[in-house]
């Protein structure tokens, strides 16, 4: 999608698109600066493309957005304490009240959601973010896990579902329910 559009910008077209659907977005434009980038990435749109771009990095792009979107497509719904996340809907509840996650955000927390209790390098998730690698001045990473524990409530000092592993990354820290329920 283009952000100059005739009717309305991509950005709103991007916006009302995450209302209601998960379908991938590519934002391929003219307006490569950078806050342009934030912007069409915190609206949802899975990967930022400014123009002229060459062929096979769109093709590889689209690529590594429809992987991601398999592997997120997880067909169930998980709770772990006052936390509910329903895959299919891509949508977190904290004690049944609705957290508005962007796309990043959902994605950051399933992707460390499904690998429970193993801790992932900012390479790895930033890989899943933006299907690039990062460079070490890049705080996507921090930025987005800081803004999913604001929105999830989690203090970093004494977290309840991520927390910080200095020099290493991150790890979803919640009970895994399927221990909880060979427990009982």
């Amino acid at each position: 999608m283009d952000v100059m559009l005739p009717e309305m910008s991509g950005f709103e077209v991007c916006k009302r698109i995450r209302q209601d659907s998960d379908v991938p977005v590519i934002m391929l434009t003219a307006r490569g600066e950078l806050m342009d980038r934030v912007v069409g990435l915190e609206l949802g749109a899975d990967d930022y493309l400014p123009k002229p771009f060459e062929p096979r990095e769109l093709v590889a792009r689209i690529q590594t957005v429809l992987r991601r979107t398999v592997r997120t497509d997880v067909s169930q719904v998980q709770k772990f304490g006052a936390l509910k996340i329903d895959f299919p809907r891509r949508k977190a509840f904290i004690d049944d009240r609705d957290v508005d996650l962007s796309t990043n955000e959902f994605t950051a927390l399933s992707l460390l959601v499904r690998r429970i209790g193993r801790v992932m390098d900012r390479d790895q998730i930033m890989q899943e973010l933006r299907g690039m690698d990062s460079d070490a001045f890049n705080r996507t990473v921090d930025i987005t896990m800081s803004r999913l524990r604001q929105k999830l409530g989690d203090d970093p000092k004494q977290p309840t579902f991520i927390k910080t592993v200095w020099g290493a990354g991150y790890v979803f820290i919640g009970e895994d329910p399927l221990d909880a329920d060979r427990e009982a």
